[in-house]
């Protein structure tokens, strides 16, 4: 049977993997700055293969002609042909191309060098150097550009062979290099094409033999989504998802306050997990509901439900057809049910769950906080809330904290001792909340801090939201953090912070996986922003709130959503492990192959001797 200690496997793969891959996400330079960084390297690779006693102006031949001509105008081709033959390489990415096209020469013209220092004489001349050196361009080039423009060979080896060609040609017409020299100038090319061939064949094996689909045509997608929000791109690879999904039954449960102009704030819960990555399917579906179902519903808060990646959805049309279900849900709520409330409690010797009882909804907060806490299986929460229902209780709105981040731990599983704790605690927390429950108004405020940057802060778009609720002769606090969990201890610190502002406080995280396309992928708020402009947002936030406390009615309601296709068990851990076998293999191939091409390429230099 399975304990509380043990995470999901998939939990621990996403933990690993992402943080994998997403650092292989990095801007390029302006192209300004890598224009500039290109003619300044190629004043080192023309000075490396300077000879003592050459002239000034035999230097500065082989630096214009040689180096300079064919990087300036082999980044100038490459974005064009690239597009001639239905690829697409942005200038930035070309520019960027261009520099690490002029820094490849570098460590090789270093070894030849120091070769010449021991050797007392060069082991090869310099027009043979010089072409020796095209092969390990191409070869990068190649890579870069079958993955990044297009993921077909004869459609990117004219950009890709436009760099060194040129060079070669620069070459022949400095050096006037013999038949025999050419001949190798070609082959040198052919092993670092065929090189290249072979890594991408390499790094497209895992995805393949998993997925039936080509890792290196996702290359592109990823970026282009990753980068710009490009929305063909996003249906790439929204599609590729939706191909394997399955069929699941979802629950949305709203709980709306309803003030004199209308809705103050609404709950939004559906039992939808926040992923994959990035923006795809239900990633960052805090703002894909709030962005969905408009302005007319107060402020909306969208915290993390009881649910694990088997419950991501695979595309846009899903997150619609979750946020239409909600809108219609809304629009018939019922009646505004008696106004009987709580305090926010918990069961005595029980610290797992707590719950504040609003009119006819029983709010719920689940958190193993301080300890590590993170997804609940969604098989707990479905159990706990077929009970309320047949007890007669009143709703149950259950949120999965998900306040309380140490790597690879905090999973519960069904069936396992921390379920059964987990579940022990909320139903004693209901039974004391309902003990607890005394006529009385309730008022409700909010506020909301945005302009947080996910690569700096590790806050999503939806930023730090608060729900200030006055009832039972209590102000409690429900602060709403846009991230994908809260480093361990610092929900406590800034809990403490609040006791001064209200009398009962907790914080929660959406478990947006928007912040995983930065380099670090968890990205667990508190990592990045400094703690004490963390706690001065979430205390000026909750004391914005109380300052717009007003009377409110609670409105509560509960929709199925029947057939909805769902990532489903493990696919997501399917595709991560394969993401990081991808990558592993490349970082393999890369090494491997290029030690092939230097192998190969040697070779043929001491044939040429």
């Amino acid at each position: 049977m399975a304990t509380e200690n043990a995470a999901f496997a998939h939990s621990a793969a996403e933990d690993r993997q992402n943080r994998l891959y997403s650092r292989f996400f990095f801007r390029a330079p302006k192209t300004s700055i890598a224009g500039a960084l290109i003619v300044v390297l190629t004043v080192v690779d023309a000075l490396l293969v300077w000879v003592s006693g050459e002239s000034a102006g035999r230097f500065l031949e082989v630096w214009a002609l040689v180096f300079l001509v064919p990087a300036l105008f082999g980044t100038l081709l490459t974005t064009p042909l690239a597009s001639a033959l239905g690829g697409r390489f942005p200038w930035h990415r070309n520019a960027l191309l261009g520099l690490m096209s002029a820094v490849l020469p570098v460590p090789i013209l270093l070894v030849w060098r120091g070769t010449g220092l021991l050797l007392g004489h060069f082991p090869v001349s310099v027009p043979i150097i010089l072409l020796f050196v095209q092969g390990p361009t191409i070869w990068f080039r190649h890579m870069t550009l079958f993955g990044v423009s297009k993921p077909r060979h004869a459609d990117s080896l004219p950009a890709s062979a436009v760099t060194p060609v040129l060079s070669i040609l620069a070459i022949t017409l400095v050096f006037v290099p013999d038949g025999e020299t050419l001949v190798a100038a070609v082959l040198f090319l052919l092993f670092g094409f065929l090189c290249a061939a072979i890594l991408l064949r390499a790094a497209d094996r895992p995805l393949r033999r998993e997925f039936g689909s080509s890792g290196v045509a996702f290359i592109r997608p990823l970026i282009e989504h990753v980068g710009s929000r490009d929305p063909a791109a996003t249906q790439i690879l929204e599609n590729f998802f939706a191909g394997f999904a399955v069929r699941a039954n979802l629950r949305v449960t709203t709980v709306q306050f309803l003030g004199q102009n209308g809705p103050v704030a609404t709950l939004a819960l559906p039992t939808v997990h926040p992923g994959p990555f990035a923006a795809l399917g239900a990633s960052n579906l805090p703002q894909k509901l709030d962005d969905l179902l408009g302005p007319g519903h107060g402020m909306l808060f969208v915290p993390h439900t009881p649910c694990n990646h088997d419950l991501d959805l695979p595309t846009g049309a899903e997150v619609r057809r979750v946020a239409d279900a909600t809108a219609v849900l809304l629009r018939t709520l019922g009646p505004a049910t008696a106004a009987v409330a709580s305090p926010l409690v918990g069961a005595p010797g029980a610290r797992w769950a707590r719950a504040q009882r609003l009119g006819g909804a029983m709010l719920v907060v689940a958190s193993q906080a301080p300890s590590p806490t993170d997804d609940i299986a969604y098989a707990i929460a479905d159990r706990l809330v077929d009970e309320s229902r047949k007890a007669g209780d009143p709703t149950l709105a259950l949120i999965d904290g998900h306040n309380s981040y140490k790597e690879d731990q905090g999973d519960l599983t069904y069936g396992s001792p921390g379920a059964e704790r987990l579940s022990a605690d909320v139903r004693g927390a209901v039974a004391a909340a309902l003990s607890a429950s005394a006529p009385g108004p309730i008022e409700v405020g909010t506020a909301l801090r945005t302009g947080f940057s996910v690569g700096r802060d590790g806050i999503g778009p939806a930023g730090v939201r608060a729900l200030v609720v006055g009832a039972a002769g209590r102000r409690t606090a429900y602060v709403l953090l846009d991230g994908n969990n809260l480093l361990e201890g610092l929900r406590e610190r800034l809990v403490q912070a609040l006791g001064g502002v209200v009398d009962d406080a907790e914080v929660l995280t959406t478990d947006n996986h928007v912040v995983h396309e930065v380099d670090g992928g968890i990205n667990p708020i508190g990592e990045r922003i400094a703690f004490d402009l963390l706690r001065e947002t979430v205390v000026g936030v909750v004391r914005d709130a109380l300052s717009h406390l007003q009377p409110v009615e609670v409105r509560v309601g509960t929709t199925e959503i029947p057939d909805v296709p769902v990532l489903g068990p493990d696919w997501t851990a399917r595709l991560l492990t394969s993401l990081g076998d991808t990558l592993s293999m490349f970082s393999n191939a890369f090494l491997m192959t290029f030690l092939l091409l230097i192998a190969s390429s040697t070779v043929l230099l001491a044939i040429l001797r």
